[in-house]
Formats: structure tokens, C-alpha cells, sequence
């Protein structure tokens, strides 16, 4: 692969309250007949995150159509698992409606945060969302005390299939504590009744304590995996792996084809890509360092 990177796309210019910096986990759906909607976290001053949208025009995603001028997601109510902050995860449409799984964040006394994964659905066609529950789908389980946060969801032959971090533990750094988590996987039933383990599918290697945040595709005969990776070097980079059954996956972070940029937004980070394919043109949309803290841009896939 190669990708031939376009810049930033948009970052929040601090007009609203909810929305002062940052569009975390950009992730692109295509709404016809030419608009791809960029779902992202917007961060308020204390660095909460609420979920927005960006439109773009389809053929040229450099083009801002329309900004959510309110959260289509604002956080959860006072104590619940999503009170200090909502990203997204996934979405996918089913039957009519248009499913989006999120990571809800909360703080706790002994630990960092913790991270579970709610689920909202809209039937206005991803304008509005309401909540499935007050409660996480993917709550805390023995694999995963602290993280389980899904990011990926699909539906093959009746079978929802989920790809999710699941995290147990704290890596010191520097006397600051630091989320170790892996990628793993499950299937459901239904998309909403998950079991308490799931098999772990990519883990860290060498010196990297966290590696998550995985973005699954089907291509022909096999499926890609697309997720970022964090190092005790400080490096925060994406990553690539393959697999024929979406459960035993091969690491080829060497085939990516996109890295950081000299200078600049995603010179020191690049993370969170997300992928969109519009006319036969693949698009990866991507954050770069500080989490994103100055917006999103993207990338297109090379075609010779």
C-alpha cells in the first residue's frame, strides 16, 4: 500500500461550548448520494469529549459541507459509565437504522479512567442518536477490568462479529500511568448480548504496552485490520495486519504505506485511521499527534 497523504480536514475552532478542540476516532460513513459524514469526538475545555459530525463532499473530502452545530451523542448522565466523555467506536445499519457503538469514559477514585462500550441507535438516518441503554453492551469482565471498548462491527451470514480493545492493566511511564490493552474478538447473536472473553487477536510486541483502537475491512478473500500503537518510545503510530478469518491475524506494520510527516499536525502522531472507499477511490482518515487534538485529515490510497 501507499498513501498519498491531502492535509487536515477540519478541527473544531472553539465556537461552541461542546466543541472547543480536537475530532477523536474520525470515523466515515457514505450518505448518498455524495456526502461522506465524518463522526468524530469534539473535546469541551476540560477535554471532555462529545460526538459531532463533519460533512464532505464525497469526491473531493478536503470540501466541508455542514459541522453538527450540537452533539449527535452528548455524554452520559452524572455517575453513569459515560459521564466524562464519549468517542466513537463503529456504527453500521441494520435493519432500517443506523447502529453506533461508542466508548464512554469515567473517572474513578484508583485508576486512570475506565472505558466501556455503550450502543445508540438512530432512525433519522445518523442526525440524532438515542441511547440503547444507561448501561455498557461491552461492560467489565475479567479479560478486561479497566477497557473494552469495540471499534469495529460487522454482519456476516447472520453473525454480528466485533473487534475490541480489553485492557487490565496500568504501564508506569515516566511516573504517569499509561492504559495497557490488546485487540481481541467475539461474535453475538444479536449485537448487543456479548460473552464475559473474547480471543485475543493481535497483541503488543517489542516495546509497545497498548495497541487498539482496530478498524477491520473485508477485501476479497481476506480480511485488513487497520489500529494504532503506542510504545514506551512515545511512539504513536498506526499499524496493519491481515487475516483469512478475521481471528488469526499476521502483523505487516511494514506495508502500512503512511507515516509521519516531517513537520507539521501528524508529525509526531499518527492515529485512529479509518477507511472509506467512494467511486472506486480508498480514503483513510487519521489524527495526528496529541490525539487529535488539532482535527483530522486524510489520506488517499495510491493507485499504481
Amino acid at each position: 500500500m501507499k498513501w498519498v497523504k491531502q492535509g487536515l480536514v477540519y478541527g473544531p475552532n472553539g465556537r461552541y461550548s461542546w466543541a472547543r478542540h480536537s475530532a477523536l476516532t474520525p470515523t466515515p460513513i457514505l450518505r448518498p448520494p455524495d456526502t461522506i459524514r465524518v463522526y468524530a469526538g469534539f473535546r469541551d475545555e476540560s477535554g471532555v469529549s462529545r460526538i459531532g459530525f463533519v460533512d464532505l463532499q464525497a469526491d473531493d473530502p478536503s470540501e466541508v459541507k455542514r459541522v453538527s452545530r450540537e452533539p449527535v451523542l452528548d455524554i452520559g448522565a452524572p455517575g453513569a459509565f459515560d459521564d466524562n466523555g464519549v468517542i466513537l467506536g463503529d456504527s453500521i445499519e441494520h435493519d432500517g437504522k443506523l447502529y453506533m457503538y461508542y466508548v464512554g469514559f469515567q473517572l474513578v477514585k484508583k485508576a486512570k479512567f475506565l472505558a466501556f462500550t455503550g450502543l445508540a441507535i438512530s432512525v433519522d438516518g445518523g442526525d440524532t442518536f438515542k441511547r440503547y441503554s444507561q448501561t455498557p453492551v461491552l461492560d467489565r469482565s475479567d479479560e478486561g477490568l479497566y477497557i473494552r471498548a469495540i471499534h469495529s462491527v460487522m454482519i456476516e451470514d447472520g453473525v454480528w462479529k466485533i473487534w475490541y480493545a480489553s485492557g487490565n492493566g496500568w504501564r508506569w511511564i515516566n511516573g504517569a500511568p499509561y492504559p495497557f490493552y490488546h485487540i481481541k474478538y467475539q461474535e453475538s447473536p444479536d449485537g448487543i448480548h456479548f460473552q464475559p472473553e473474547g480471543l485475543l487477536c493481535v497483541d503488543v510486541q517489542g516495546d509497545e504496552y497498548r495497541i487498539g483502537r482496530p478498524r477491520v475491512y473485508r477485501c476479497d478473500a481476506q480480511y485488513a485490520m487497520f489500529y494504532t500503537r503506542g510504545a514506551v518510545s512515545g511512539d504513536y503510530i498506526a499499524g496493519y495486519a491481515a487475516s483469512p478469518d478475521g481471528k488469526r491475524w499476521t502483523r505487516r506494520d511494514d506495508a502500512l504505506g503512511i507515516g509521519l510527516s516531517p513537520a507539521g499536525w501528524d508529525s509526531k502522531a499518527l492515529c485512529y485511521p479509518a477507511l472509506l472507499t467512494y467511486n472506486n477511490r480508498t480514503y483513510m482518515f487519521y489524527n495526528g499527534h496529541d490525539m487529535g487534538r488539532d482535527g483530522f485529515g486524510y489520506a488517499v490510497l495510491a493507485t499504481d
